[in-house]
């Protein structure tokens, strides 16, 4: 059991460490990290999935509630949700408390600034490759009319969202609603 605490702790040092860009910019360094180890066997890629989708519906950032869910699983009891939320969140602690008084003290120069600019298409990246990783069978369906309806689905939510007023969490509803519905 301490093996599976420490390979817990050292995969969201890692995480924490190397997830820039926020939860999704992470999905997929937490994947590779913990879908299909022997110390955390019951992740597969259908749970991940499952736990990707409980970790945006649950109030806080998704990486750290991924966390806290793997945690539990891969140990089976609340100090494994706790360990892998506290060492996920440890390093970008650490790291902001360096880089912040670094960052005022030089927040005029042309190295920072440079530095900024060269990191948003690398998060623009790694958020992409999020929305790739999510597009699997698991979330499209398996049949040619599941992803066609999956698809559709997925088309008018985003329209609706970047086209009306309509408040993202109605239109997460009403999504649900209407996949209950046609699935």
């Amino acid at each position: 059991m301490l093996t599976t605490y420490l390979r817990l702790i050292w995969a969201y040092l890692q995480i924490g460490l190397f997830g820039f860009g926020g939860g999704y910019a992470m999905l997929s360094l937490i994947q590779r990290l913990v879908v299909g180890n022997d110390w955390c066997p019951t992740i597969t890629s259908q749970t991940f999935t499952d736990i990707v989708a409980i970790s945006q519906m649950t109030p806080g950032p998704i990486g750290i509630n991924s966390a806290t869910y793997i945690g539990y699983v891969a140990t089976g009891s609340v100090l494994g949700s706790i360990v892998a939320t506290f060492t996920v969140v440890l390093p970008p602690f650490v790291l902001m408390l360096c880089a912040s008084h670094f960052i005022a003290r030089h927040q005029e120069s042309a190295v920072i600034k440079g530095s900024f600019m060269g990191l948003r298409p690398v998060v623009v990246g790694l958020i992409a490759s999020a929305a790739l990783l999510l597009m699997n069978k698991e979330n499209f369906g398996s049949t040619s009319m599941e992803v066609i309806k999956s698809v559709a689905i997925c088309l008018a939510s985003l329209g609706t969202v970047y086209f009306t007023k309509i408040h993202p969490i109605l239109v997460i509803i009403a999504a649900g609603i209407i996949g209950y519905l046609i699935f």
